[in-house]
């Protein structure tokens, strides 16, 4: 009895979050959200705007994509200043198909292979507890069928804070969580018997990673981090040459 109903419903809430988008842009450009300042929680701003928890988060998933705002794991999220958003920047238009994201891969595996290094070799035990977080957020997201991209994010970002060198997070926060794969080229959010078992494999390439990290062992973090990155861009070039 719903069928017809779930298609125009999913048109709904997509044109929302758009509005949604566009309204807290708005209030950033005008200065009404100053930089800095914490976002209102996810039931204030349901309640301003008549939306769905759904259409908030999806709204502000975006607003990190495009680099405006960031999530800090456990406080909230806070509106960042525009010469904070660095001159980098990938257009989420640039990410509409597989050949960009394979692209935006390689570029993901030439720096975050030296930054797991790096993170091995500098990171603190406050980095590694909020690796940690973010692991663990990850893992409860794929059980529970949540989506897991900004713990999958946050995980990656946490790893180039660890290097010391605030190039590494500004280039992750420059390409925000849309660098996720998985965030460009979702059609379905069902969590499948194949989807939960690659899924799982992330998850314990994450941990490979965070365990060299931890041992501070910077080679086998490189290594870690290379085979994890790899792994994803093979698999959608292999998604690539079967039906793209």
């Amino acid at each position: 009895m719903n069928t017809p109903q779930a298609a125009p419903e999913k048109r709904k809430s997509r044109s929302l979050t758009y509005e949604l988008v566009d309204q807290l842009s708005a209030d950033m450009q005008n200065g009404s959200l100053q930089s800095g300042q914490k976002l209102p929680t996810e039931a204030a701003i349901m309640a301003r705007f008549g939306v769905s928890r759904t259409v908030v988060r999806e709204a502000i998933s975006k607003l990190q994509a495009a680099g405006l705002v960031q999530t800090r794991h456990g406080i909230g999220t806070f509106v960042l200043a525009q010469s904070e958003s660095p001159s980098f920047r990938v257009n989420p238009g640039q990410l509409s198909t597989l050949h960009d994201v394979i692209a935006l891969l390689e570029l993901r595996i030439s720096i975050e292979t030296e930054a797991a290094a790096l993170a091995a070799v500098r990171r603190t035990e406050a980095n590694l507890a909020v690796m940690q977080e973010a692991m663990a957020a990850f893992s409860s997201a794929i059980e529970e069928g949540r989506d897991a991209i900004a713990a999958d994010f946050q995980f990656h970002h946490e790893i180039a804070r660890a290097t010391q060198n605030n190039h590494f997070a500004d280039m992750m926060n420059s390409l925000g969580s849309q660098s996720i794969p998985r965030a460009r080229l979702e059609t379905s959010p069902a969590v499948d018997a194949t989807r939960l078992a690659y899924l799982r494999r992330v998850h314990q390439e994450h941990e490979n990673i965070l365990n060299a990290i931890a041992a501070q062992d910077a080679e086998s973090a490189r290594a870690a981090m290379r085979t994890h990155l790899s792994n994803s861009r093979d698999r959608h070039k292999k998604g690539a040459s079967s039906h793209h």
